[in-house]
């Protein structure tokens, strides 16, 4: 993940809009020199994001491990039968299910993909993560919002038919066989965002997601 090593040295990152949505990107290029040069003169403020440590364990074994901003997914990878696994919450057992996958995302991550399949948005100064299923197989199986600090379990079933892969921000995959178990919590180190002092995340999705602007 391309954003960890400022994490852990602290160092600040500002956003610069190359792309689509870019919720972490305030500074569009057509403005970038006005704008950087205001931030440098000390016309900024400060957000912190936290990170997710993301570990894979195979009959007791440390295997690989991932960091992610935005989100972690289990998903089938290359197949396109359902996954079976279990998910524990602080060493709790949550429920088995059969779906196309997990979503486990930050509040950073929630405006992504999780947005996408129906995960609520959660306010960047949450201490919390969202667990969205993808297409699980029962109606009555929805996103679940949990404390931040909270450690969680993956367990891959050992009936699964499939292969799966787990992904970090789209960026880092790793393949997983019956049997492994992931593990996610959060991450020491913080990344530092800096924002233009005219910033306002509710403004911005107003602008990136096409809500309703005030009438008058």
């Amino acid at each position: 993940m391309l954003l960890v090593p400022y994490a852990r040295s602290n160092i600040p990152v500002l956003g610069v809009n190359r792309g689509n949505l870019g919720f972490l990107t305030d500074i569009s290029p057509q403005e970038i020199e006005t704008r950087v040069a205001e931030v440098l003169g000390g016309a900024y403020s400060v957000d912190t994001r936290f990170l997710l440590d993301v570990s894979i364990r195979r009959k007791g074994e440390t295997i690989g491990e991932l960091v992610a901003l935005n989100d972690c997914v289990l998903h089938p990878g290359k197949a396109t039968r359902m996954i079976q696994f279990e998910l524990y919450i602080e060493g709790q057992f949550v429920y088995t299910q059969r779906s196309d996958g997990l979503i486990v995302a930050t509040p950073t991550g929630s405006t992504a993909y999780a947005l996408s399949a129906g995960g609520p948005i959660m306010h960047p100064k949450l201490d919390a993560l969202v667990l969205v299923p993808m297409f699980p197989h029962t109606l009555s199986s929805r996103p679940i919002v949990v404390n931040g600090n909270s450690e969680l379990k993956l367990v891959i079933s050992e009936e699964n038919a499939t292969y799966p892969t787990i992904s970090c921000d789209g960026q880092s995959d790793f393949s997983l066989i019956p049997g492994d178990v992931i593990s996610i919590r959060k991450k020491a180190h913080k990344l530092r965002l800096l924002h233009p002092n005219d910033y306002n995340f509710y403004q911005t999705c107003r602008e990136k997601l096409g809500w309703s602007s005030k009438p008058g």
